[in-house]
């Protein structure tokens, strides 16, 4: 189990109806493959010894005899394979019949998994043989041969002994799709995983409901979900099944074996990310549901079914970020370019103001900023002329981005102005004794000072608001002068991470097209730089941000891996080389990482009095709502670790 990530699978081999012994066989070699992978949770369908669909052949002692053999067939070829098998059949107890998951591991069954509900509409051939696990009572014991007992109830929990926060729970096919399934007492008990062994027969949108219920299931009790349909093998009489399985992990589809295609179904869930979303969200402590109450007898069962492999499965996306379906990815920046311009539209409504200020740059930040500014003047049936585009070159501005940002404003109808800052800055320097070859701190920020003073000056002029251009990454880093482009009236850019505005500025180009289109396309040509100190002998940009502060894809990755999925450096390192590995050396994504923790802990002060500022993710850094961080909290533990490895 590397970095907590757990390998599993679904499997629904070939079967034969009541052939337990046929079955067995090919069960023994499906898992005898997974041990070839690593395979540490393995799952096979709901009575996948029998055979669902054996009707009243469940009632025959002879079909229950060759099932146990089946198990201990089954059980035997799991000694020495460092992983956890769920395989389902009928079992016999106090004069009633059980239908049960049996639980395995090196050897042995640990615990039998009673079936809790039953479809209604199935009594023909379920309800009619089995019972369900509430008529247990209490946990009983079922003798399987000769000096093996197991446990049976509808209550077991598998868990790791090396690592005993991995919890395992199982349900079995109905179980899920009631009300208050029996998974919601398991998560609430412990289990960080449930299998479900299923047989589900395979109807038209069939597939899409449970993709939709498995989906909301996992995501509402934070969990790892394994569901293992039942295949082709089964009968035919009535109904077809398809083998369909999948893997989800708090609400994301991580695998599929889509119906009919005799796949198994692998992947590896994040159980430390699921552990700290349940940490993280207070809600789900202290929710407690029907079946979920603290007097429920579970069996808790340990096992050494976790390994040390690699992963291998699982894709690691490089910028978590931005979606990557071309459809997906349209829809998704139209979503938020239209929340980021409501919230807007609502603020200017609010405070009645006339005119949104903004100064551009002829960069990505300044362009989304006026794009959204321009939809939201759009919606309040306001002119775009009473917006007010400052462009203010600088010691650094070069000509592409000056003439961008003319050629911007001009094609978006909006008013512009032309404030050169450059000698009055100089000024600014004589009267504090600053040498203007200085070309330190004091020579850059003076310059985005001055230039949040012009902004706000004029909005005091013209009865407006500042509109900030700054985005999530450089909030982040501290890529920001303070109280200058760090300060604004309202920052609509605040929760947008600079891989996503790269994004959000193409959709947008492409919704305008015409003019628009062109210049918007210019911009996202240009090197990212702040543009504050000079340009070189050829009057190209001499500053560029990534040489400082490192790749801002490498550092967006970092900042969702600590604020999202609350990994450590050791993980977050582990994951950057499976994302990054092709294009930047180890040492470079270590040495970006150690300046990410450094940069992030000392430039709190600043993310502690931002202004107000729209949420279009699930990670922002408002001191308000979302990142709650003292300003002198130490980086050394993360960057003691980093610098180790």
């Amino acid at each position: 189990m590397k970095h907590q990530f757990l390998k599993a699978a679904a499997a629904s081999p070939e079967l034969k109806v009541a052939d337990p012994a046929y079955n067995a066989q090919k069960i023994v070699e499906a898992i005898a493959a997974g041990a070839e992978k690593g395979t540490e949770l393995l799952v096979f369908p709901e009575l996948s010894l029998s055979g669902y669909t054996c009707g009243d052949l469940f009632l025959q002692k002879t079909l229950l005899k060759g099932c146990l053999d089946g198990l201990k067939t089954i059980a035997e070829s799991t000694q020495g394979h460092t992983m956890l098998v769920f395989v389902g059949l009928p079992i016999a107890y106090e004069d009633k019949l059980y239908n049960c998951a049996a639980a395995i591991s090196d050897g042995k069954v640990l615990a039998l998994v009673a079936k809790t509900y039953f479809p209604n509409h199935n009594e023909f051939y379920e309800l009619r043989h089995f019972s369900s696990g509430k008529a247990l009572g209490c946990i009983g014991a079922v003798r399987l041969w000769e000096g093996a007992w197991a446990s049976i109830s509808p209550n077991v929990l598998i868990y790791d002994e090396k690592h005993p926060e991995v919890k395992i729970g199982c349900e079995i096919c109905e179980d899920l799709w009631v009300p208050a399934s029996p998974s919601i007492a398991h998560c609430k008990h412990g289990a960080s995983v449930i299998v479900n062994l299923s047989a589900s027969n395979e109807l038209v949108g069939k597939r899409d409901y449970r993709h939709t219920l498995i989906a909301a299931h996992s995501g509402k009790n934070l969990c790892g979900y394994v569901y293992c349909g039942a295949g082709v093998g089964e009968s035919v009489s009535d109904m077809v099944f398809s083998g369909n399985s999948m893997i989800y992990e708090n609400g994301a589809c991580l695998a599929e074996a889509a119906p009919f295609s005799g796949e198994v179904c692998e992947a590896e869930i994040d159980v430390g990310f699921l552990l700290n979303e349940r940490r993280r969200k207070t809600s789900y402590r202290d929710c407690d549901g029907p079946l979920a109450n603290a007097q429920e007898e579970y069996v808790q069962c340990p096992a050494n079914f976790l390994s040390d492999a690699e992963i291998t499965l699982r894709k690691v996306d490089p910028t978590p970020f931005v979606p990557h379906e071309r459809g997906e990815l349209f829809d998704r920046a139209q979503s938020i370019l239209d929340m980021q311009a409501h919230a807007l539209a609502r603020r200017i409504a609010h405070t009645h103001v006339r005119h949104a200020v903004l100064g551009i740059s002829g960069g990505l930040d300044s362009t989304l900023a006026l794009l959204v500014s321009c939809r939201a003047f759009d919606l309040l049936g306001k002119g775009r002329e009473e917006i007010i585009a400052v462009s203010m070159p600088g010691f650094g501005t070069s000509l592409k981005t000056k003439n961008n940002a003319t050629a911007l404003m001009q094609a978006l109808g909006v008013t512009s102005r032309n404030i050169p800052i450059s000698q009055t800055v100089l000024r600014h320097f004589k009267d504090i004794g600053h040498d203007p070859e200085d070309v330190g701190g004091a020579y850059e920020n003076a310059q985005a000072r001055y230039r949040t003073m012009v902004l706000m000056d004029i909005c005091n002029e013209e009865n407006g608001l500042v509109v900030g251009t700054g985005d999530l990454s450089e909030l982040a880093l501290g890529w920001c002068t303070y109280n200058g482009d760090h300060m604004s009236m309202y920052a609509v850019n605040s929760s947008v991470p600079k891989t996503l505005v790269r994004h959000l500025v193409l959709a947008e180009a492409k919704r305008l097209g015409g003019r628009a289109e062109i210049v918007l396309k210019s911009v996202l040509s240009t090197e990212i730089s702040p543009e504050l100190l000079p340009p070189d002998e050829g009057g190209n940009i001499a500053q560029k941000t990534e040489d400082l502060i490192g790749p801002y894809e490498l550092n967006d990755f970092y900042l969702y891996e600590f604020l999202r999925r609350g990994d450590g450096p050791a993980k977050t390192l582990y994951l950057a080389e499976r994302a990054f590995g092709e294009k930047y050396p180890r040492e470079v994504l270590k040495k970006w990482l150690v300046a990410f923790y450094k940069r992030f802990f000392a430039q709190q002060f600043k993310r502690n009095c931002v202004p107000d500022g729209v949420k279009v993710g699930s990670v922002s850094l408002s001191p308000r709502s979302d990142l709650r961080m003292p300003s002198d909290a130490s980086a050394a533990l993360y960057v003691e670790e980093a610098e180790k490895l």
